[in-house]
């Protein structure tokens, strides 16, 4: 009997085709189930076609932009949580994504470290820096 817990399943949204490639690839390396979308409208279709456990999202994309696709993903699955990346992000850009009900907002580049940290914190339903249920048993 394997008593591991699932791993996190997280969606990687960008219209990098090789940022996200190369993404999913380092976080599947640190455990976590990445899949990988390059447009607003295919995220939306594996979003509703898949099970999630966060969504990192690009703000910045041709088409249907990141903060039209969390309105999206929020009209369907509210308690989704949606973490915002961008390299080309603005204040007004921010707070309208954290009005959207983004998780988090980061900006490029970021620490693979602290993104897996803010992922699984976003997953779990706590706030990121708070203990999860290792250090709150230590």
């Amino acid at each position: 009997m394997d008593s591991r817990p699932e791993p996190l399943r997280a969606l990687i949204v960008d219209d990098e085709e090789e940022f996200v490639h190369a993404l999913s690839e380092r976080l599947r390396l640190r455990g976590i189930d990445a899949s990988g979308a390059t447009t607003g409208q295919e995220a939306l279709d594996l979003v509703r076609k898949a099970s999630f456990d966060v969504v990192l999202l690009d703000v910045r994309m041709p088409g249907l932009g990141g903060l039209k696709i969390i309105e999206g993903i929020k009209a369907a699955f509210p308690n989704l949580p949606v973490v915002l990346l961008t390299g080309h992000g603005s204040t007004q850009d921010a707070e309208k994504g954290m009005h959207l009900g983004a998780y988090d907002y980061l900006m490029k580049p970021v620490d693979i470290d602290d993104l897996v940290r803010i992922l699984a914190a976003a997953a779990e339903g706590r706030a990121y820096g708070a203990p999860d249920a290792e250090d709150a048993a230590r």
